[in-house]
């Protein structure tokens, strides 16, 4: 199965997105800084929270975060500062100090978006041929592109990173969008004809349906567009959300795209671990970064 990255754009009904600075607030935290931001995304006001290297004016390697999902409607981007229960600790301070300037905006119907449910939200678009992920994935390129066009960001050093839902945020936008020079995710990498047969495709929202997606795509085939640039998979082997002969399907759907460049796909699985992240990956992510972005 392969698919090209123009079909994978008309299936999500994805959208070239305008994006304008409105705002910006500093925060001074000792050694790294907050940026709050207010951003202008295809006619909409939205939150950004960025972290940078403190006395550091660059250009700097980047990293765009993708929040994750986990029912947390009211966090969004504050995950990058306050983290989640799956995450060891937040990382757009631990990101801040490894020389990364890092931003997350909240995606639609979460954070400061959650004015209306995911459901009500996806189901519209649906109607109308769309999806809440095209959505989702048309902000989060419009976030790239103000990423880039900072003058402390190296745009050709930046990478993607997220856990969950953000994990898939972060390697679909990368299959579509070639300005994402490495991505590292975390727990969510599947086939997902296979989550359907196992029952797991349930646990996840309705923000991921697309319609059509699977006649002509699946995880591995997805995640094969970001071929030959490099990719980290992190996954949990008792992760219910992402089971394991998933994973395996995906991956072997995969490994093909980096036929020559094995040295470049990068794969960590953990016994005993569920959905979440752990001291190994952490450790993954931080290396990975530093060897593909600097």
């Amino acid at each position: 199965m392969t698919i090209s990255r123009s079909r994978f754009r008309e299936l999500l009904a994805f959208e070239d997105r305008d994006v304008a600075l409105i705002s910006s607030r500093d925060e001074a935290m000792g050694d790294y800084v907050i940026e709050h931001l207010r951003l202008r995304i295809g006619g909409e006001d939205v939150r950004g929270i960025l972290t940078r290297p403190a006395g550091q004016s660059g250009p700097l390697p980047a990293i765009l975060y993708g929040h994750s999902h986990g029912g947390g409607y009211a966090i969004g981007a504050s995950e990058l500062l306050e983290g989640r229960e799956y995450l060891l600790d937040p990382l757009g301070p631990v990101f801040a100090r490894a020389g990364y300037v890092t931003l997350c905006i909240d995606m639609p119907v979460f954070g400061e978006r959650a004015t209306a449910s995911e459901s009500a939200v996806a189901k519209a678009l649906l109607w109308q041929g769309k999806s809440l992920f095209g959505d989702m994935l048309s902000d989060h390129a419009a976030a790239l592109s103000y990423l880039a066009g900072r003058p402390d960001v190296d745009a050709g050093r930046i990478g993607a990173f997220g856990l969950s839902m953000g994990c898939v945020l972060s390697y679909w936008l990368a299959a579509l969008d070639e300005r994402i020079a490495a991505v590292a995710h975390l727990c969510c990498f599947a086939d997902f004809r296979t989550m359907i047969a196992l029952g797991a495709h349930d646990g996840h929202g309705i923000y991921l349906t697309v319609p059509g997606l699977l006649r002509e795509a699946d995880g591995g085939t997805i995640a094969g567009l970001v071929a030959p640039r490099p990719q980290l998979i992190c996954v949990g082997e008792e992760d219910a959300l992402s089971p394991m002969p998933a994973v395996e399907k995906a991956l072997r759907e995969l490994r093909p795209a980096y036929r020559g460049n094995e040295a470049r796909l990068d794969f960590l699985s953990e016994a005993g671990v569920g959905h979440r992240e752990t001291q190994r990956m952490r450790a993954a992510v931080l290396e990975f970064f530093g060897k593909w972005l600097g």
